[in-house]
């Protein structure tokens, strides 16, 4: 395919050739789910209340000023409350109302189409030490503020490394996000408009992650090069329905 065929996907011009009163909205098909729903039989957990267990550290000044990726973490997990805080902002409900839900981060049309995966390298533990989340697969539910356990996966660090087109030191945080797209989300009020603002949206996500960990001490590294069947399989998605689209791990500073 030539280079300005692909630059055509930056532009807006499928706006204008998308028929808006033939979307599924427009035609009167039900509104899609908000998130996937959990597997029936798979565990799922609630995730800690992270206000006062977490305490945010610098100005939005000086946490913009500071963003950096980060690639080296230190060999300790994240606790449990620190995770609560990561997954509500980027991904949490502020409020729900009818027909939408108001999430901490911005998306075209409130169609929110992404959906967060975890990787876990390690056990995740509660304020007593005690483990909470072991180690492997889980899907995060935002209007439940929970965990579903999807299951174990073995030699996971290396499986998470080989989705990354061996970067090993994803493999090497503690843990990794997985951001995965439902596209039809979003198809369903913007048809063939669609598939620009999704990815933007990722965008936003993925940047609410750099401030949210920098500011309890933790660091990140937005991954776009990955190998999309390995990554797909670790979570066992479909790749067609649903598949990944954006990864970032993360971790203590070292």
């Amino acid at each position: 395919m030539k280079m300005h065929r692909l630059r055509d996907f930056l532009k807006d011009d499928v706006r204008r050739r998308t028929d808006f009163t033939q979307t599924d909205q427009t035609l009167g098909v039900d509104m899609p789910p908000v998130q996937a729903a959990a597997t029936e039989g798979h565990r799922v957990l609630p995730l800690p209340k992270w206000q006062g267990e977490v305490h945010p550290q610098g100005s939005f000044d000086q946490l913009v000023d500071g963003r950096k990726s980060v690639r080296k973490y230190l060999d300790e997990p994240l606790t449990a409350s620190e995770l609560s805080y990561l997954l509500y902002m980027t991904q949490g409900v502020r409020r729900e109302a009818p027909g939408r839900v108001l999430r901490t981060v911005p998306s075209a049309g409130n169609r929110h189409s992404t959906e967060t995966y975890l990787a876990l390298t390690v056990d995740v533990p509660d304020r007593d030490g005690n483990t909470l989340f072991e180690h492997g697969l889980w899907h995060y539910l935002p209007l439940d503020h929970a965990l579903e356990w999807v299951g174990h996966a073995e030699d996971l660090e290396g499986r998470i490394a080989a989705a990354a087109l061996d970067q090993a030191f994803v493999g090497k945080a503690p843990a990794v996000f997985f951001w995965a797209v439902a596209p039809y989300r979003t198809e369903w009020r913007y048809a063939e408009a669609s598939h620009k603002v999704i990815a933007i949206d990722l965008g936003h996500v993925c940047q609410n992650l750099y401030l949210a960990a920098q500011s309890i001490g933790c660091g990140t590294c937005a991954v776009a090069a990955y190998d999309q069947q390995k990554a797909d399989a670790l979570f066992s998605l479909d790749g067609a329905d649903m598949f990944v689209a954006y990864l970032a791990p993360v971790g203590k500073i070292r």
